[in-house]
């Protein structure tokens, strides 16, 4: 982060120089201060550890988890074995299935440091939604990993932020960045915007704003985009945008270049685990936030994936004592990494290639990721927003919000389009809302999904 000496915040009355911070705000300091340390050791320091944090969790877990203990068990492990090198593999992934027996699975103990626990809930956008019981120190983690993400990127934390939310009903000024940033900083103002608001207005509201860092949807930016293209209004001072939640793909990175001469910062969160990984400062890839989470890359046999090679993501909370969430199949696939160049030894992560429900199927059963051609699009019709959804084997419905009525020509040249880059004549069916498409019940409009089970 870009910290001027007087934006650091003091909490302790009647101190300004030097400021000193204390309660929650002084563990997070202190949470920071160390992962500055440990993200430039080595690897194998590092794996090293992990397995001495996952050796203290599995004792409490397979002590206070009846489902957890099972678990073990069938598979001839002790708790004791998963801090030994290698072991960590012979536990067989822990399905969405098995999170949903949350009443065997949560521990019936948690460390009265950890305290106070609370329950998040996942979108269910894949017909199973879960709970996970969560505690006070992910929560502590997962607000130092968003101050190293600020810092990684180098945000400007004086600056003006818009944020948009699903969980929004209303636009609302803020009179700051919020929690964690303000509990260290003196920060610029925030407006935080509804997901669900009609993309030309999303735009009026952020240009009329003119902000240093913006946070919004990838389905929502490659909207906006069109918008600038089209009027020129572009916005003024924009130093940073920050994608969330959906897949980034691509060509939305180079458009976002090419329109607003910025380069997309995202990040690998999940509601069930907070941060996974963030993109590297100094080089391309991301790195694991392994401090917090053990992430395995591993193909359809289990076994761990090489660097350019990719496959179903397998993630490992050290620090949630609540709900046992070891080797958990999180449904998303990423492309594994070599060693990164920047010197830091945390593990790295090549490219995040999005959920499972991101993957096309064809009627032969096979699943690749799915090239749309919205590129092209703008060249045949005025579509101002989109999002494609596999119904079956044999059909695609896409959802469109255009600026007028396509003619019957537009119509088929851009089913034409869709069957092209997809790689298959796939019935295309149109569906047009008047001002927004919906979204999910976590604010996603993503690009595609595929409503096919596997």
């Amino acid at each position: 982060m870009s910290v001027h000496p007087d934006s650091l915040r003091s909490s302790i009355p009647g101190v300004a120089w030097p400021p000193l911070v204390q309660g929650v705000a002084a563990l997070v300091e202190a949470y920071i201060a160390r992962l500055e340390v440990t993200e430039w050791l080595p690897l194998e320091r590092i794996e090293e550890a992990q397995r001495q944090q996952l050796g203290i969790l599995a004792a409490h877990c397979s002590q206070h988890s009846p489902a957890f203990a099972r678990r073990l068990a069938a598979a001839g492990l002790a708790a004791s074995d998963l801090a030994q090198p290698g072991s960590l593999a012979r536990l067989p992934p822990l399905t969405r299935r098995g999170l949903q027996d949350r009443d065997s699975l949560f521990c019936a103990q948690v460390p009265e440091a950890h305290q106070p626990t609370g329950m998040t809930q996942t979108s269910g956008s894949t017909g199973e939604p879960t709970q996970v019981m969560r505690t006070g120190l992910n929560k502590l983690g997962h607000m130092a990993m968003t101050v190293r993400d600020h810092r990684w990127q180098r945000r400007d934390a004086r600056g003006r932020l818009a944020a948009m939310s699903a969980h929004r009903h209303e636009v609302k000024p803020l009179a700051d960045w919020g929690e964690p940033l303000a509990l260290l900083y003196r920060t610029g103002p925030a407006l935080s915007l509804p997901a669900t608001m009609a993309v030309a207005e999303l735009h009026a509201r952020i240009a009329d704003l003119a902000p240093q860092v913006l946070v919004t949807y990838p389905s929502v930016l490659n909207a906006m985009l069109d918008i600038i293209e089209r009027t020129g209004r572009g916005f003024e001072g924009l130093a940073h945008v920050r994608c969330m939640s959906e897949m980034v793909h691509p060509e939305l990175r180079e458009r976002t270049r090419a329109v607003v001469g910025l380069a997309i910062e995202d990040a690998y969160t999940s509601e069930e685990f907070g941060f996974l990984a963030l993109p590297c400062p100094d080089a391309d890839g991301y790195h694991v936030m392994a401090e917090t989470h053990i992430v395995e890359v591993v193909d359809d046999d289990g076994n761990p994936c090489a660097p350019g090679e990719w496959g179903r993501v397998l993630v490992t909370d050290l620090h949630n004592f609540a709900t046992p969430l070891i080797r958990y199949d999180i449904r998303d696939y990423a492309m594994a990494g070599a060693p990164c160049m920047c010197g830091r030894g945390l593990p790295r992560i090549e490219r995040i290639l999005g959920r499972e429900r991101n993957l096309i199927v064809l009627p032969d059963g096979s699943r690749h990721w799915p090239l749309t051609g919205y590129s092209k699009f703008q060249g045949i019709a005025p579509i101002q927003h989109y999002q494609l959804i596999q119904r079956d084997l044999e059909t695609i419905e896409m959802r469109l919000v255009v600026a007028r009525p396509l003619s019957p020509e537009q119509e088929d040249k851009l089913k034409a389009q869709i069957q092209v880059s997809v790689g298959y004549p796939f019935a295309i069916r149109l569906t047009y809302f008047a001002d927004t498409l919906p979204a999910d019940q976590s604010g996603k409009r993503e690009e595609f999904v595929s409503l096919v089970s596997g």
